[in-house]
């Protein structure tokens, strides 16, 4: 008896969000089982076969409790004594994209694929985004 072992699709689809009200830890680990290819049939750990999710409205994504104000992001700069950190409030005004993508990016596996997965996630604060020709179809749910 032979052992089957699934072929990698060849095109990945792509799919359209719009991330108005929901909430950021539950739409984070939906977008990143998409992103992987965990909802196909044909998911093979160590392949990068998942598909392109576009989210958009990103700035009105909800979060529950009083994450706004309590929540803290860190970084370093590589100098001494050098930790910057900023509340998610401060990083939606700066940025509303970095705070899904920051998001996301924890929830997918820490290994080399991890950045090539995030490069078929592409995120727009507003409405409208630049892949109308890729065709994207809505989210699965």
């Amino acid at each position: 008896m032979k052992t089957s072992y699934p072929k990698p699709s060849a095109t990945p689809v792509w799919y359209v969000l719009d991330a108005k009200e929901l909430v950021l830890g539950r739409l984070a680990s939906r977008i990143a089982v998409v992103l992987r290819g965990r909802h196909r049939a044909n998911y093979v750990p160590h392949w990068t076969t998942g598909d392109h999710v576009i989210v958009l409205n990103c700035e009105k994504i909800a979060v529950s409790g009083n994450k706004q104000a309590d929540k803290e992001y860190f970084r370093h700069t590589g100098y001494f004594g050098h930790l910057r950190s900023a509340t998610m409030q401060e990083l939606m005004d700066k940025d509303p994209t970095k705070v899904l993508r920051l998001a996301v990016k924890g929830m997918l596996p820490k290994n080399l694929t991890r950045e090539k997965v995030l490069k078929n996630l592409h995120i727009f604060a507003g409405e409208t985004h630049t892949h109308e020709a890729q065709k994207p179809v809505p989210f699965p749910h």
